[in-house]
């Protein structure tokens, strides 16, 4: 009777379908997968790449620190590191806790040259590169850096090292006549349709005059028109595509 009973139970369950319950899981988490083979040398990429990074900062926020501060030993001994790292990118107008403001307004021109396939000169129109920053900055809540000091700051470095003869006498100066002659001639290929094989900038700079006071009482002192000085620099050769 036991194995006919066992044996009909065996077959209940054949045809209802049922089939025995898995063995339950002991709780136990599942094992890790193993690393992949771009895993680590992702990582150490990504490593390597903010430490460089921070490196950069650091030593952009010190030689830029030392460009600024008052002239000391640590200043003095690596002038040279200093001097190649922050010109002409990094130039700053000012010395610590001691702004130097704008007296005058500049307005900065350029025009172009050209040979025509006649042999005549032809030269262009005079582009007013300090209008088209100005317009740039006017009504922009977030003016770039570009737009603001770079035309500016580059005409003001020159002024300082070429004097009134236009005639670099060091290599610095050198390479901010070169960089102020790139920077009109990129800015004045956008503007023009056309080769150019010369370019020449014109410089007016009209004194800010201070602001009359007067007493109680008595009207404000009309204040003397100071004179309006126009400086033309020398024509520069370019490449036929203006660099």
């Amino acid at each position: 009777m036991p194995g006919g009973i066992e044996s009909a139970d065996v077959k209940d369950r054949q045809r209802t379908g049922t089939r025995p319950t898995a063995p339950q899981s002991s709780g136990e988490p599942p094992p890790a997968r193993a690393p992949s083979r771009l895993a680590v040398p992702l990582r150490a990429g990504i490593g390597a790449a903010v430490l460089l990074c921070l490196a950069a900062s650091l030593i952009h926020g010190v030689m830029v620190f030392l460009h600024v501060a008052p002239p000391n030993p640590v200043s003095r001994q690596f002038s040279r590191q200093v001097t190649a790292w922050v010109y002409p990118l990094f130039e700053q107008n000012w010395r610590l806790f001691a702004p130097e403001p704008e007296s005058v307004n500049r307005q900065i021109s350029a025009r172009t040259a050209r040979i025509a396939p006649d042999g005549t000169v032809q030269v262009s129109a005079w582009f007013d590169l300090s209008a088209v920053d100005t317009s740039a900055v006017e009504h922009n809540v977030f003016p770039s850096h570009t737009t603001q000091n770079m035309l500016r700051r580059a005409w003001t470095t020159y002024s300082e090292l070429q004097g009134s003869d236009d005639e670099p006498r060091s290599e610095r100066a050198v390479m901010i006549q070169k960089y102020l002659r790139n920077i009109a001639a990129n800015r004045v290929a956008t503007l023009q349709h056309g080769a150019f094989e010369s370019i020449q900038l014109r410089v007016i700079a009209r004194p800010i005059a201070a602001p009359a006071t007067s007493d109680a009482g008595r009207p404000a002192a009309t204040t003397a028109r100071a004179p309006v000085d126009t400086r033309l620099l020398p024509w520069w050769k370019v490449t036929p595509d203006g660099n």
